[in-house]
């Protein structure tokens, strides 16, 4: 059975982006090997970067959103994952949306968050993991490359 981890919006973005190839390699190989969880957050963070900075269309856009759905878990943001993530922003100082994420991975019980912007290796409420999946270290031992 797969371990269940949480993507970041980044991780996504490298999928889609057409100048980062290792990167977009890594991430693809790390949807594959875990059991991929996201939130309606990850969704619209990557509608907006997509839409803006990579100037994909709105149908592109779509089509990208259909794939990554039928590669994760969809969990949508309610009210008792938003006070958690007030309690964790509180707690570890991460910005408010950083902090939904981390609140939302908690609760549906992911090992890992794999992300590139958060503190690597670090531990939120003794259950759940951040991970760099790009570094060189982090390649090794979470993709077995």
């Amino acid at each position: 059975m797969k371990e269940r981890v949480f993507f970041d919006t980044n991780i996504f973005i490298y999928l889609y982006s057409e100048d980062e190839t290792q990167k977009q390699n890594i991430s693809q190989r790390a949807v594959d090997k875990y059991d991929c969880v996201i939130s309606t957050q990850v969704l619209n963070e990557f509608s907006n970067i997509c839409l803006g900075k990579l100037k994909r269309s709105s149908e592109e856009v779509a089509l990208a959103i259909d794939e990554i759905i039928e590669q994760c878990t969809l969990l949508v943001v309610e009210e008792h994952t938003i006070k958690s993530a007030l309690k964790i922003h509180s707690r570890y100082k991460y910005t408010y949306f950083d902090s939904l994420m981390i609140a939302s991975a908690l609760n549906f019980d992911c090992k890992y968050i794999m992300t590139e912007d958060l503190a690597d290796g670090q531990v939120i409420n003794d259950k759940l993991t951040i991970v760099n999946i790009y570094s060189e270290q982090n390649i090794v031992k979470y993709l077995d490359l």
